[in-house]
């Protein structure tokens, strides 16, 4: 190709932006002394065909440095990356390196087809056959169909928790396009029929696949959670279909017209408090070579050194000024642009740690997305914690923000495992938290309800085994958390024992039971509802294979499970007794209804709050429309047969929905077939769930 024209360009936006003369290209670097900018023809190109050295004094202003390319139109392909120098080891904290090519922080479309991570840790070694290149996409005019974000009510979510590759890369999916965003397309029907409100995509801004300790890099593993972003605007091109085509932004839009269409919204989980950098010993990829002191945390006693509260080696520095800017404009441009719905923030206690590391309740970031206009219909759910100690459920800043409570995924762990003297703040952690949110002026639906995500055990392995299975990662097992509240019931994994398979089951659907029975938002992760395993490993970030990917086949094996929670959730939507906007208060709306909710025993009005071996628990709730059914709720995590006392109602009879301990053909009843109880006990099973309707 023959080189382009240039002009001095101008420093806003940043990135590449393609007007009708041609494409200004921009990037910030403070401290930087040199910038050059390396176009390429294809995204696979050898080599460049135009070297373009930007002049301090005409293509820089301020801390941009920026330069027009003119009659760029019809090379849609063409892609490019920077060069930039400055100082280095004359003063700690800088990374500037002339030799490395760098990928646009701001790049809409990325390619990784290039890249190779463990050869860009030694400048010495680094070709440009090996580096991420940022590719030129035209603004285009995509068809919407009048489609806009959601903006669905939260307590009425039921958020799935999926990956995008691993949904349909299981050859029983029998995707046309597998592991891709067109692939979630053809499974909108199964989320439709299972009752799914809203999907919590795990990372699809592009990652490094190859950000693993060298061990698992060794073993051919490769990062497959995605929690290693390199570029914060570009959908993943490992989802798309073609990715050499620039096609990023319109596949990823596909999806998400359709899944509304569906009347389902799109939650992306997002990975600001690191990048695919890595510490010290990680390669150079974007942010290091152009402000490395600015946008991470670095060590007081030395600035060659990075701060590590995230456990991947680096932490962004979340308020400096730019930072913050940036991970704004980031967010803002997947509403705008995108139609996203919401977001989940990975580790999300660092955004709210100052320029010093220390945690700041008015931290600028949050707050300024919380106030953010183009956000602010937006769902906001953070990851309360980080790796650095910092815990912040019930306190994280902000008041729209939701939680993923951790302190609910835990209580009911150890509850329906059976341990003994959790009654009481089981109560709580059922009816929305109200001790970690009541007291700031928050909401039940500020609490995120799980059992299981991504990280840690699926739901089939939570009941099948005693302790972690991670020797496939590579790491000797030492991976992964330690403490799982789990039990595997008398065998260690799979077993052909029949009662100790259908003591797992039962205690699958408690599980399940007990989060769709909550107050505040349910999160199912994927798979759950089939009893998809991971074979006891509850580290599978680096497993893009088998034992992280959805099997179809399951669908048919375990059906009663994936029947019971379809039911679950279908009988939670008819009940808005169950999504409460407000804390229940145990009053009567009037003199001819139900209290919003009453506790019980196995007796009526006699919950044991004080015995410290009781694992019985029993609440009425009342209903909140006119047509609605109240409801009795009885919990038995026994190892005893018990009878439960029923409330007396004046308008009508109690009748049998959902009893745990039956089978597919019963243990959820449908409304116009269930069975009155003429009694005024009701015989729960050990380890059982019984929920009755008025009627």
């Amino acid at each position: 190709m023959k080189p382009f024209p240039i002009t001095p360009g101008h420093r806003y936006p940043a990135g590449a932006t393609v007007g009708p003369d041609g494409t200004n290209f921009c990037i910030f670097s403070r401290h930087a002394t040199a910038v050059q900018l390396l176009l390429y023809e294809k995204p696979d190109s050898s080599t460049p065909f135009q070297t373009i050295n930007l002049d301090p004094v005409k293509n820089r202003t301020f801390f941009f440095w920026h330069v027009g390319i003119q009659g760029t139109t019809g090379q849609e392909k063409m892609s490019y990356t920077w060069k930039v120098d400055g100082p280095d080891n004359d003063d700690p904290g800088h990374r500037f390196n002339p030799k490395v090519e760098l990928l646009d922080p701001w790049a809409k479309g990325v390619t990784d087809i290039l890249w190779q991570r463990k050869f860009n840790r030694d400048p010495d070694e680094i070709s440009p056959t090996q580096s991420m290149r940022a590719m030129v996409l035209p603004e285009n005019s995509y068809n919407w169909e009048g489609d806009k974000p959601l903006q669905q009510a939260c307590e009425k979510d039921i958020i799935y928790e999926l990956h995008v590759g691993g949904f349909t890369r299981h050859p029983s999916a029998n995707a046309a396009h597998p592991g891709t965003f067109s692939g979630i397309i053809e499974k909108i029907p199964y989320l439709q029929e299972l009752g799914i409100t809203a999907v919590e995509l795990l990372p699809v801004m592009a990652f490094d696949e190859h950000d693993l300790p060298d061990n698992a890099r060794d073993l051919g593993l490769r990062n497959y959670w995605g929690y290693a972003t390199h570029s914060f605007f570009s959908p993943h091109p490992g989802y798309c279909i073609d990715p050499l085509s620039g096609n990023h932004r319109d596949e990823f839009r596909d999806m998400v017209k359709a899944l509304h269409q569906a009347g389902i919204s799109v939650i992306l989980d997002v990975a600001f408090n690191h990048t695919a950098e890595g510490g010290v010993d990680g390669p150079t990829i974007n942010f290091k070579g152009i402000m490395n002191r600015g946008f991470y945390h670095l060590e007081d006693h030395d600035a060659r050194l990075y701060k590590n509260y995230s456990g991947c080696g680096n932490t962004v520095n979340c308020n400096h000024p730019l930072v913050a800017h940036f991970i704004i404009q980031a967010l803002e441009y997947w509403v705008r642009e995108f139609h996203v719905d919401g977001f989940r923030f990975d580790l999300a206690s660092i955004l709210s740690r100052g320029e010093d590391g220390a945690p700041m309740y008015h931290a600028p970031v949050v707050w300024n997305i919380e106030f953010s206009d183009i956000l602010s219909h937006t769902q906001l759910i953070a990851e309360a914690w980080d790796a650095g100690g910092l815990y912040q459920v019930g306190g994280f800043p902000g008041f729209r923000w939701a939680e993923w409570n951790g302190r609910y995924r835990d209580l009911v762990r150890q509850y329906i495992k059976g341990d003994p003297g959790l009654v009481p703040e089981l109560a709580t952690r059922l009816t929305g938290s109200s001790d970690l949110y009541q007291h700031s002026g928050r909401l039940p639906t500020n609490s995120v309800n799980f059992i299981t995500c991504h990280d840690g055990f699926t739901l089939c392995d939570l009941v099948s085994y005693n302790e972690k299975h991670n020797e496939a990662n590579g790491e000797g097992n030492r991976d992964g958390d330690n403490q799982n509240h789990s039990r595997n019931y008398g065998a260690e994994g799979v077993t052909d024992d029949p009662a100790i398979n259908a003591h797992r089951r039962k205690q699958a659907k408690n599980f399940m039971a007990t989060l769709l029975l909550s107050q505040g938002v349910p999160m199912i992760l994927a798979g759950d509802e089939v009893l998809r395993t991971q074979q006891g490993n509850n580290n599978c970030y680096c497993q893009d294979n088998v034992l992280s990917w959805f099997n179809w086949d399951l669908l048919e094996k375990n059906r009663e499970m994936f029947c019971f929670t379809k039911g679950m959730i279908s009988l939670r939507k008819r009940h808005p007794c169950l999504m409460q906007q407000q804390f229940l208060q145990g009053k009567k709306p009037n003199s001819a209804a139900l209290a919003d909710i009453s506790w019980h025993g196995a007796a009526l009005d006699d919950p044991r709050w004080e015995d410290s071996e009781s694992r019985v628990l029993a609440f009425t709730l009342g209903r909140v429309e006119p047509d609605e059914e109240d409801m009795h709720i009885m919990l038995n995590m026994s190892s005893e047969d018990i009878f439960m006392e029923l409330p007396p109602i004046t308008h009508g009879k109690w009748h049998l929905a959902i009893d745990t301990s039956r089978s597919i053909s019963k243990d959820i009843v449908e409304p116009t077939r269930q069975q009155s109880v003429t009694t005024s006990k009701i015989h729960v099973s050990s380890h059982s769930i019984i929920v009755c309707e008025s009627r």
